[in-house]
């Protein structure tokens, strides 16, 4: 179910809906991104529970586009009409310019989802060769156990296996088959910092091939670290959209880490304190600028240690962004 390995420039060039390549412009592959799957105007309902809702989405070749959102943002919905396992209530999807319920593109696809399960029993290698007998042109096998990290675990019985070990062999089944899309859904749940990491390195792997990653995530340095764009999803629709930079562009302001002999209610009411909250021994304080908080910090406890200053990262854009969409849904 999954094809041939294809360069980028083969993807651009095949993939324009309606174009023939004899009539493409030159320079068509280089200035302007080939959308691979896009999603017009959907709507997705469960009862009264909105899903998703006139939600407009195009993703290009060769990319990684992370998808992020709350719990019940619409993240898994949209993957599965992507996957052509859900059908929306109105609008359309298309892969590769096929509507993918009609199974015409799931050769090209690889899916990591959270609720995958395959049997106890069977060995991680025979996992991996009934999957990649799916497919017209999979990866060989030993190359899909070295991408996976699955070399030393290959004859176990994957009921044998640790969380992260199963977390790798589900990774090694949705690429033996040499997806072109690829459809990560929380890939690193259950992983370490070092597998996490390694996993990481085998996905920017799979991008430099030519590959097109479609990543959901609640790690959001994991999204800052691999995407190359970033989608903010609540309540069914995008929010925010740009490379990680420019989302967190959108956060306001500075973090400040310290550790005080102050009270929780005496940090928060310093002027200029957007937000405290307690980790661990120190507080962490969201501020508009931080001179005069940290001046203020000082005059009021003059024990005051491990002073930390930077900018607002990615996590307090997301925040932000979805606490002022939330917000303002509540006004409307």
């Amino acid at each position: 179910m999954m094809s041939t390995a294809i360069s980028r420039h083969q993807i651009q060039s095949r993939d324009l809906p309606g174009v023939p390549i004899a009539e493409m412009p030159r320079s068509a592959s280089v200035k302007q991104p080939v959308t691979v799957a896009r999603a017009l105007n959907l709507k997705k309902s469960y009862g009264n529970v909105v899903a998703l809702e006139n939600l407009n989405l195009d993703i290009h070749a060769g990319e990684l586009l992370a998808l992020l959102g709350p719990n019940g943002a619409g993240k898994t919905t949209l993957v599965r009409m992507l996957l052509g396992v859900a059908r929306p209530d109105s609008g359309s999807v298309s892969v590769f310019g096929v509507d993918p319920y009609q199974g015409q593109v799931q050769d090209r696809l690889g899916a990591m989802l959270q609720v995958g399960r395959v049997p106890e029993t069977l060995k991680v290698r025979e996992h991996i060769d009934l999957f990649s007998s799916y497919y017209p042109n999979p990866l060989p096998l030993q190359e899909t156990f070295e991408i996976a990290g699955l070399t030393e675990i290959k004859d176990r019985p994957y009921g044998e296996l640790s969380g992260g070990q199963k977390q790798r062999v589900l990774f090694g089944i949705a690429i033996c088959g040499n997806p072109d899309l690829l459809f990560l859904d929380e890939p690193t749940v259950g992983l370490d910092v070092e597998a996490r990491r390694l996993m990481w390195s085998q996905i920017r792997s799979l991008i430099a091939r030519g590959k097109t990653v479609l990543l959901t995530t609640h790690y959001l340095n994991e999204a800052d670290a691999l995407a190359d764009r970033i989608l903010v999803l609540n309540q069914g629709a995008i929010i925010a959209e740009g490379t990680p930079a420019e989302i967190k562009a959108r956060a306001i302001g500075k973090q400040i880490r310290c550790t005080s002999r102050l009270t929780l209610d005496e940090v928060r009411q310093i002027q200029g304190v957007l937000s405290v909250k307690a980790d661990r021994n120190a507080f962490e304080l969201q501020v508009n600028a931080a001179e005069p908080v940290v001046r203020e910090l000082l005059q009021r406890d003059s024990w005051l240690a491990d002073l930390e200053v930077t900018n607002a990262g990615l996590e307090e854009a997301f925040l932000a962004l979805t606490k002022n969409h939330n917000a303002e849904s509540k006004e409307n």
